[in-house]
């Protein structure tokens, strides 16, 4: 928790929560402009789990919140050869948030409705394409890192009975085959 607005229920002094892990496939969509520059988008759904933690501590806060993360990467790759290509990238990210449920902790407390909000962010990636044969296969490795916040609200009834800023700034690792047409 980065920031609390409204707190109707009296948190405890440093309440903090973590958002759980998650293993998912991914669908990339790349376009060479150069044989240095490319722009890539990704493909993916990630739910995850709120739990608290310091004083709330395995307290359940938010359930089944699914995550897409819209991102488009300006990437350069340098060239060191045919079969190993490094690159780096950048690029705007915004986070579509939804299906979140108030989990038992928090409906314990009197929540009735949990709302994340979907917000835009920024992104910076890091990797390598490896050439796996002549034919356009190839391997890549990369590793992201989001920048981006969001909003939860949580309601009981029409009141809004606490409003807490978030910092997601989550790390992306990924690998996967591809095909350069």
């Amino acid at each position: 928790m980065s920031d609390v607005t409204t707190d109707e229920i009296g948190l405890p002094t440093g309440s903090q929560t973590e958002a759980s892990d998650t293993v998912v496939p991914t669908v990339a969509i790349e376009y060479f402009l150069t044989n240095n520059i490319s722009v890539e988008t990704i493909c993916c759904v990630t739910p995850h789990d709120v739990t608290g933690a310091g004083p709330l501590a395995g307290a359940e806060l938010v359930d089944d919140a699914i995550i897409l993360p819209a991102t488009i990467l300006a990437k350069y790759h340098f060239d060191l050869g045919d079969s190993i290509k490094p690159y780096v990238g950048a690029g705007p990210a915004y986070f579509f948030i939804f299906g979140e449920d108030v989990g038992m902790g928090a409906a314990a407390l009197g929540a009735t409705d949990v709302d994340l909000s979907d917000e835009l962010g920024f992104a910076l990636q890091a990797g390598v394409d490896f050439a796996l044969n002549d034919s356009g296969l190839g391997l890549s490795i990369d590793a992201k890192r989001y920048f981006v916040g969001t909003t939860a609200t949580f309601n009981a009834g029409d009141v809004t009975a606490l409003q807490t800023e978030h910092d997601l700034d989550p790390w992306v690792v990924s690998a996967g085959l591809s095909y350069r047409f």
